[in-house]
């Protein structure tokens, strides 16, 4: 079963210049994956250091945003790698958690500015719009280790361990998006690809943020995009269909999947529209931080309303 057809509709037309809110996570976005991507370089455990040296950073600015951040360590390959978590606690609700993930770690050799430096700069820049918010339910920002290969897919993700332990603590989880490859886009028409037969119902240009889940997940594919279109003014587009087709997926809404959670993916198509997916070509430069502050901006009211959803 596919479920291809969405509440509202994609935004289209001239994009609105950026208002002053938009301008600056536009800069702290850049700011973050020049960081990661230029300064740090590949992070994963066979550059140890790397990732501590992630950890850190990420620590950092969510501590100076007022977090309390709480790390999860677990043993890969022997190393010690960690996942960070922040919390803001509902006020009415607080025992429903919507989860907003990303992982900081990348393919070896890869620097890695939209995978995942993107998503990670969407999280810490999340953390610091959403600072402020008093939502019913609970809302947890986190940052994975260990979503590239070797660990995609099995029990050394760092989202399969949280996950995991979120079951094993009997958490209700109402919701997860995972942020996943969010920078790159394009107006060329022939830009944008897909698998056999989405580009039948699909637009051929990557302009657009994708809202991907499987079918158990369709209702908060639906539920996020309809949030998305009703406060964000650019393209979106969402689907649900059988987690057998490639890519749906390839990030940590996986493991929240196989803890029985609604989980979904938020991304540009990650190697559907982008020739340097996984190589030493996925440099800073190649983000567009400007149309990724209007997603970012768009998703902050989206998790608010996830987290208010009777």
């Amino acid at each position: 079963m596919f479920f291809v057809h969405m509440p509202g509709s994609s935004f289209s037309g001239p994009l609105l210049p950026l208002t002053p809110q938009e301008q600056q996570t536009s800069e702290l976005l850049r700011r973050h994956v020049h960081t990661l991507a230029r300064d740090i370089g590949p992070r994963n455990i066979w550059r140890a250091s790397s990732m501590s040296t992630t950890a850190a950073y990420l620590e950092e600015v969510l501590v100076d945003l007022g977090y309390a951040v709480r790390q999860q360590e677990f043993s890969s390959h022997d190393v010690t790698v960690v996942n960070l978590e922040v919390e803001i606690t509902g006020s009415l609700q607080p025992e429903e958690i919507v989860v907003v993930g990303a992982h900081y770690d990348t393919v070896s050799g890869c620097p890695g500015a939209n995978d995942n430096g993107s998503g990670v700069a969407a999280l810490l820049e999340l953390a610091r719009l959403l600072g402020d918010a008093r939502p019913l339910r609970t809302i947890r920002l986190v940052a994975f280790a260990n979503e590239e290969p070797p660990f995609f897919l099995s029990k050394d993700m760092g989202s399969r361990h949280y996950a995991a332990l979120t079951r094993k603590r009997q958490e209700k989880v109402v919701a997860m998006l995972s942020l996943e490859t969010m920078g790159y886009y394009r107006d060329e028409p022939g830009s944008q690809q897909y698998p056999f037969p989405f580009s039948l119902f699909y637009p051929d240009t990557a302009d657009f943020i994708a809202f991907v889940g499987n079918v158990r997940s369709h209702r908060l594919v639906r539920q996020a995009i309809a949030s998305f279109r009703h406060h964000a003014r650019f393209p979106s587009q969402g689907i649900a269909v059988p987690s057998f087709i490639t890519g749906v997926g390839w990030s940590d809404h996986w493991s929240f999947w196989q803890e029985g959670y609604p989980a979904i993916m938020v991304t540009d198509t990650a190697f559907y529209r982008y020739a340097p997916y996984h190589s030493p070509a996925d440099t800073p430069e190649k983000i567009d931080y400007d149309r990724l502050a209007r997603v970012v901006t768009g998703l902050a009211s989206t998790i608010l309303d996830l987290a208010e959803e009777e």
